[in-house]
This record gives C-alpha cells, sequence and structure tokens, in this order.
C-alpha cells in the first residue's frame, strides 16, 4: 500500500489522460483516413490511431512518476469515462429523431458504433492499460530507474499489443466490416501505428517526466505493491 499524500499535478494529468482517451474513442473511429507519403506509399488508417496512443504516453508518465496503485485509480476512471459516453452515445442515437431533423443517418455514422465494437474498445483498453503499467513499473525496478525509454517503449509494445490482440478480432472477427482474411494485417498496422506515436513522443515524455518528479518530490518504486487491477486503495 502506498503512502497517503497531496500531489499538485496529479489530477491535472489523469484528466488529461481521460479526456484523450474519449475523445479518441469517440471522434477518431469514425473516419478512415488516407495519405500518400513519400516512401511508405499509400496509407489508409482509422483516424483515432493519430491520437489514442497519447493515452499510453500520459499512463507511462503516471506509473513512472506516481507507482502503480496511483495510474490503477486512473485507469479505472478513464474506464468509467468510456463505459458511461458508449452508454450516452448508444441513447442518443436511439432517441426518435424530430421529424424535421434531417441529420440522424450522418450522427448515427459519427457515433452509432455497434455493442460489440464498444465493448471490444473497453475489454481491450482495460486489459492494455494494465499490462502496460505493470510492465513498466516492474521494467523501472529491473533497470533500477535508468534508461526510461526501454520502459515507455517496452511497456507500450506489451500494452498496445494486448489491446490489439483483444480489439480487433472482438470487434470485428466474422462481423464482414473488415475480411477475416485481412484482420491481421489490420491489426498489425495499428500496433505498429501505436508504438511508432509512443516512440515519437519519448523525447517528450522524459521532459514531463523530469519536470514532474521535480515539482512533485516523487519517483516512486512498486516494490510492495499489490498489482491487483480491482484493489483501488492507494
Amino acid at each position: 500500500m502506498t503512502e497517503r499524500r497531496a500531489y499538485r499535478y496529479y489530477d491535472l494529468v489523469m484528466v488529461a489522460f481521460v479526456t484523450v482517451l474519449v475523445c479518441s474513442n469517440l471522434i477518431g473511429p469514425a473516419k478512415i483516413a488516407q495519405l500518400d507519403l513519400p516512401l511508405l506509399g499509400t496509407l489508409t488508417f482509422g483516424a483515432g490511431v493519430l491520437f489514442f496512443p497519447i493515452s499510453y504516453v500520459f499512463g507511462d508518465i503516471l506509473t513512472e512518476v506516481y507507482g502503480y496503485a496511483r495510474s490503477r485509480r486512473v485507469i479505472w476512471s478513464g474506464f468509467a469515462a468510456l463505459a458511461f459516453a458508449s452508454v450516452m452515445a448508444w441513447v442518443i442515437v436511439k432517441l426518435p429523431p424530430a421529424p424535421f431533423w434531417g441529420n440522424q443517418a450522418a450522427y448515427e455514422i459519427a457515433f452509432g458504433s455497434t455493442w460489440r465494437i464498444a465493448l471490444a474498445s473497453l475489454i481491450a483498453f482495460l486489459c492494455g492499460e494494465f499490462v502496460n503499467s505493470f510492465v513498466l513499473a516492474k521494467m523501472k525496478i529491473w533497470t533500477a530507474g535508468r534508461w526510461l525509454w526501454t520502459r515507455t517503449i517496452g511497456s507500450t509494445i506489451f500494452g498496445e499489443g494486448v489491446d490489439s490482440l483483444l480489439f480487433y478480432p472482438l470487434a470485428f472477427y466474422g462481423s464482414g466490416i473488415i475480411p477475416d482474411d485481412k484482420l491481421l494485417l489490420v491489426m498489425s498496422s495499428q500496433f505498429v501505428a501505436k508504438v511508432g506515436v509512443e516512440v515519437v513522443f519519448t523525447p517528450v515524455t522524459y521532459k514531463i517526466v523530469a519536470a514532474l518528479k521535480r515539482a512533485e518530490h516523487e519517483d516512486y518504486y512498486d516494490r510492495h505493491t499489490d498489482f491487483n487491477p480491482f484493489a483501488l486503495k492507494t
């Protein structure tokens, strides 16, 4: 059990995490983007992939500075916010539109995720984030706090790997939305893109972590932490 103490910026990081999570899951998935890039050629992707990995950056920062137990509280907060947003979107989409309102079809496209996709997203998020936080906390002990980049990228590989392995089969296998023979390709490309975002943000992560450690006078090591994801006490 971690010692209770007040932090200046913990709540702000939590709000940033939840905001990025909810926005990337509600706004991004409705649009499929395509870019023509030098050397790489044509790249097609779900727009949400640009921003969802940022939640893993915040997850890394939380665990690195404040420890697994406090990160666990933020993950559950994000899960609750995401679940509420999904239920809210479902209810609003299902409400009968006024006869003079002609935007129902567009609204359904933007916010009308099926129950299967919404549930898959919740499960994948929860498992992926806990794996990410657990791996980072353990790697911090193994590396004695050195080589931050190894644990931010390493934990993201495991976390995003679990997220992708769960989300795409649960959401799309046998649905016809994505052909089953293309599912592995889509899953792999999205995984690489998400890890790539983590790599790009590594210098920013270093600066934020260093600033928070100085401001909070905290650099937590999870040597005696209860890693049970359902134990909400800190």
